[in-house]
Protein backbone atom coordinates (compact mmCIF):
# COMPACT_ATOMS: atom_id res chain seq x y z
CA UNK A 1 0.00 0.00 0.00
CA UNK A 2 3.01 2.10 0.55
CA UNK A 3 4.68 1.65 -2.65
CA UNK A 4 1.70 2.43 -4.15
CA UNK A 5 1.06 5.57 -2.43
CA UNK A 6 4.52 6.70 -2.97
CA UNK A 7 4.01 5.94 -7.46
CA UNK A 8 1.02 7.77 -6.99
CA UNK A 9 3.11 11.10 -5.44
CA UNK A 10 5.45 10.75 -7.93
CA UNK A 11 3.22 11.16 -10.52
CA UNK A 12 1.69 13.88 -8.76
CA UNK A 13 5.02 15.56 -8.89
CA UNK A 14 5.72 15.22 -12.93
CA UNK A 15 4.73 17.80 -15.24
CA UNK A 16 2.11 16.13 -17.83
CA UNK A 17 -1.66 17.27 -18.96
CA UNK A 18 -3.10 15.31 -16.07
CA UNK A 19 -1.02 16.66 -13.28
CA UNK A 20 -1.20 20.61 -14.65
CA UNK A 21 -4.78 20.23 -14.25
CA UNK A 22 -4.91 19.00 -10.75
CA UNK A 23 -2.71 21.83 -10.09
CA UNK A 24 -4.91 24.55 -11.47
CA UNK A 25 -7.84 23.03 -9.87
CA UNK A 26 -5.80 23.16 -6.73
CA UNK A 27 -5.00 26.61 -7.05
CA UNK A 28 -8.91 27.50 -7.69
CA UNK A 29 -10.30 25.01 -4.89
CA UNK A 30 -7.12 25.04 -1.83
CA UNK A 31 -7.81 21.15 -2.40
CA UNK A 32 -4.59 19.19 -2.39
CA UNK A 33 -4.07 17.68 -5.48
CA UNK A 34 -4.23 14.02 -4.30
CA UNK A 35 -7.80 14.24 -2.95
CA UNK A 36 -8.88 15.42 -6.23
CA UNK A 37 -6.80 13.07 -8.10
CA UNK A 38 -8.87 10.12 -5.92
CA UNK A 39 -12.20 12.09 -6.28
CA UNK A 40 -11.46 11.89 -9.57
CA UNK A 41 -10.71 8.25 -10.02
CA UNK A 42 -13.60 7.66 -8.00
CA UNK A 43 -15.95 9.42 -10.26
CA UNK A 44 -14.82 8.16 -13.28
CA UNK A 45 -14.89 4.41 -12.24
CA UNK A 46 -18.42 5.29 -10.95
CA UNK A 47 -19.53 6.60 -14.67
CA UNK A 48 -18.13 3.75 -16.40
CA UNK A 49 -19.68 1.43 -13.87
CA UNK A 50 -23.32 2.57 -14.43
CA UNK A 51 -22.85 5.78 -16.56
CA UNK A 52 -24.38 5.88 -20.55
CA UNK A 53 -21.87 5.70 -23.13
CA UNK A 54 -18.84 3.93 -21.04
CA UNK A 55 -17.22 2.32 -24.11
CA UNK A 56 -17.40 5.74 -26.66
CA UNK A 57 -15.80 7.06 -22.77
CA UNK A 58 -13.12 4.15 -22.35
CA UNK A 59 -11.74 4.89 -26.15
CA UNK A 60 -11.71 7.89 -25.87
CA UNK A 61 -9.30 7.70 -22.76
CA UNK A 62 -7.23 5.53 -24.61
CA UNK A 63 -6.82 7.60 -27.74
CA UNK A 64 -6.89 10.94 -27.34
CA UNK A 65 -4.58 12.01 -24.81
CA UNK A 66 -1.76 9.27 -26.30
CA UNK A 67 -3.07 10.52 -29.55
CA UNK A 68 -1.82 14.61 -28.00
CA UNK A 69 1.32 13.15 -26.58
CA UNK A 70 2.79 11.34 -29.56
CA UNK A 71 1.93 14.35 -31.81
CA UNK A 72 4.18 16.78 -29.29
CA UNK A 73 6.67 13.56 -28.95
CA UNK A 74 6.88 13.88 -32.95
CA UNK A 75 7.51 17.66 -32.72
CA UNK A 76 9.96 17.50 -29.71
CA UNK A 77 13.79 16.75 -30.33
CA UNK A 78 14.11 14.02 -27.93
CA UNK A 79 13.60 10.63 -29.06
CA UNK A 80 13.01 8.78 -25.55
CA UNK A 81 9.14 10.01 -25.82
CA UNK A 82 8.66 8.86 -29.44
CA UNK A 83 10.24 5.47 -28.25
CA UNK A 84 7.56 5.51 -24.94
CA UNK A 85 4.52 6.16 -27.58
CA UNK A 86 5.54 3.82 -30.16
CA UNK A 87 5.35 1.45 -27.39
CA UNK A 88 2.30 2.49 -26.34
CA UNK A 89 0.59 1.96 -29.70
CA UNK A 90 1.86 -1.50 -30.59
CA UNK A 91 0.17 -2.26 -27.14
CA UNK A 92 -3.11 -0.75 -27.90
CA UNK A 93 -3.10 -2.42 -31.61
CA UNK A 94 -2.58 -5.73 -29.90
CA UNK A 95 -4.73 -5.04 -26.78
CA UNK A 96 -7.35 -4.43 -29.80
CA UNK A 97 -6.51 -6.95 -31.92
CA UNK A 98 -7.27 -9.36 -28.86
CA UNK A 99 -10.53 -7.46 -27.36
CA UNK A 100 -11.89 -8.18 -31.46
CA UNK A 101 -11.93 -11.83 -30.47
CA UNK A 102 -13.06 -10.92 -26.71
CA UNK A 103 -15.41 -8.57 -26.66
CA UNK A 104 -18.58 -10.46 -27.69
CA UNK A 105 -18.29 -12.34 -24.35
CA UNK A 106 -16.31 -9.80 -21.66
CA UNK A 107 -18.30 -7.01 -22.55
CA UNK A 108 -21.45 -8.63 -20.33
CA UNK A 109 -19.24 -8.29 -17.43
CA UNK A 110 -20.27 -5.56 -15.04
CA UNK A 111 -16.87 -4.39 -14.27
CA UNK A 112 -15.32 -4.47 -18.25
CA UNK A 113 -15.16 -1.45 -18.95
CA UNK A 114 -13.65 -0.02 -15.60
CA UNK A 115 -10.98 -2.56 -15.88
CA UNK A 116 -10.25 -1.80 -19.93
CA UNK A 117 -10.15 1.72 -18.58
CA UNK A 118 -7.29 1.18 -16.01
CA UNK A 119 -5.44 -1.37 -18.43
CA UNK A 120 -5.01 1.49 -20.60
CA UNK A 121 -4.18 4.07 -18.04
CA UNK A 122 -1.48 1.71 -16.88
CA UNK A 123 -0.09 1.31 -20.32
CA UNK A 124 0.41 5.28 -20.26
CA UNK A 125 1.66 5.80 -16.88
CA UNK A 126 4.80 7.52 -17.08
CA UNK A 127 7.70 6.23 -15.31
CA UNK A 128 9.67 2.58 -15.02
CA UNK A 129 6.71 1.20 -14.24
CA UNK A 130 4.83 2.14 -17.34
CA UNK A 131 2.54 -0.91 -18.76
CA UNK A 132 3.52 -0.69 -22.17
CA UNK A 133 6.67 -0.42 -21.53
CA UNK A 134 6.47 -3.67 -19.28
CA UNK A 135 4.46 -5.42 -21.90
CA UNK A 136 6.70 -4.60 -24.71
CA UNK A 137 9.62 -5.98 -22.96
CA UNK A 138 8.36 -9.29 -21.32
CA UNK A 139 5.93 -10.04 -24.40
CA UNK A 140 6.22 -8.45 -27.09
CA UNK A 141 9.51 -8.30 -27.83
CA UNK A 142 10.72 -12.02 -26.70
CA UNK A 143 7.69 -12.95 -29.78
CA UNK A 144 9.48 -10.78 -31.90
CA UNK A 145 12.78 -11.71 -31.32
CA UNK A 146 11.67 -15.17 -32.16
CA UNK A 147 9.63 -14.78 -35.02
CA UNK A 148 10.21 -11.84 -36.79
CA UNK A 149 12.96 -13.61 -39.48
CA UNK A 150 10.11 -15.97 -40.67
CA UNK A 151 7.54 -13.26 -40.56
CA UNK A 152 9.64 -11.21 -42.90
CA UNK A 153 10.58 -14.30 -45.05
CA UNK A 154 6.79 -14.63 -45.62
CA UNK A 155 6.19 -10.80 -45.76
CA UNK A 156 8.42 -10.46 -48.67
CA UNK A 157 7.23 -13.84 -50.45
CA UNK A 158 3.89 -12.36 -50.29
CA UNK A 159 4.49 -8.59 -51.49
CA UNK A 160 6.57 -10.30 -54.76
CA UNK A 161 3.42 -12.68 -55.62
CA UNK A 162 0.98 -9.20 -55.07
CA UNK A 163 3.19 -7.33 -57.24
CA UNK A 164 3.27 -10.04 -59.83
CA UNK A 165 -0.23 -10.70 -60.03
CA UNK A 166 -0.89 -6.79 -60.40
CA UNK A 167 1.49 -6.39 -62.88
CA UNK A 168 -0.58 -9.60 -64.91
CA UNK A 169 -3.55 -7.54 -64.29
CA UNK A 170 -2.56 -4.30 -65.72
CA UNK A 171 -1.08 -5.87 -68.71
CA UNK A 172 -4.69 -7.70 -69.38
CA UNK A 173 -6.63 -4.43 -68.64
CA UNK A 174 -3.87 -2.64 -71.14
CA UNK A 175 -4.85 -5.42 -73.66
CA UNK A 176 -8.78 -5.49 -73.48
CA UNK A 177 -8.70 -1.37 -73.94
CA UNK A 178 -6.52 -1.53 -77.21
CA UNK A 179 -8.64 -4.33 -79.03
CA UNK A 180 -11.75 -2.73 -77.74
CA UNK A 181 -9.88 0.34 -79.12
CA UNK A 182 -9.63 -1.30 -82.54
CA UNK A 183 -12.93 -2.66 -82.62
CA UNK A 184 -14.60 0.94 -82.04
CA UNK A 185 -12.15 2.81 -84.89
CA UNK A 186 -13.92 3.58 -87.79
CA UNK A 187 -12.14 2.86 -90.92
CA UNK A 188 -10.45 5.61 -93.54
CA UNK A 189 -13.06 6.41 -96.24
CA UNK A 190 -11.76 8.03 -98.93
CA UNK A 191 -14.02 10.63 -100.67
CA UNK A 192 -14.49 12.41 -104.24
CA UNK A 193 -13.62 15.92 -104.12
CA UNK A 194 -16.29 17.79 -104.71
CA UNK A 195 -16.20 20.09 -107.72
CA UNK A 196 -16.45 23.75 -107.27
CA UNK A 197 -19.22 26.07 -109.03
CA UNK A 198 -18.22 27.04 -112.74
CA UNK A 199 -15.50 24.33 -113.18
CA UNK A 200 -16.26 21.84 -115.85
CA UNK A 201 -16.79 18.10 -115.00
CA UNK A 202 -14.04 15.49 -115.81
CA UNK A 203 -14.87 13.85 -119.03
CA UNK A 204 -15.15 9.90 -118.46
CA UNK A 205 -14.86 9.48 -121.74
CA UNK A 206 -11.56 8.29 -123.71
CA UNK A 207 -9.49 10.38 -125.30
CA UNK A 208 -10.17 10.34 -129.31
CA UNK A 209 -7.29 9.90 -132.07
CA UNK A 210 -7.15 12.22 -134.79
CA UNK A 211 -7.94 11.45 -138.34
Amino acid sequence: MDNLRRRVEHFLEQKNFATEALGALEARTGVEKRYLAAGAVTLLSLYLLFGYGASLLCNLIGFVYPAYASIKAIESPNKEDDTVWLTYWVVYALFGLAEFFSDLLLFWFPFYYAGKCAFLLFCMTPGPWNGALLLYQRLVRPLFLKHHAAVDSAMSHLSGRVLDAAAGITRDVLRALARGRALVTPAVVTEVPIALEGDSPPSLSPPQKGK
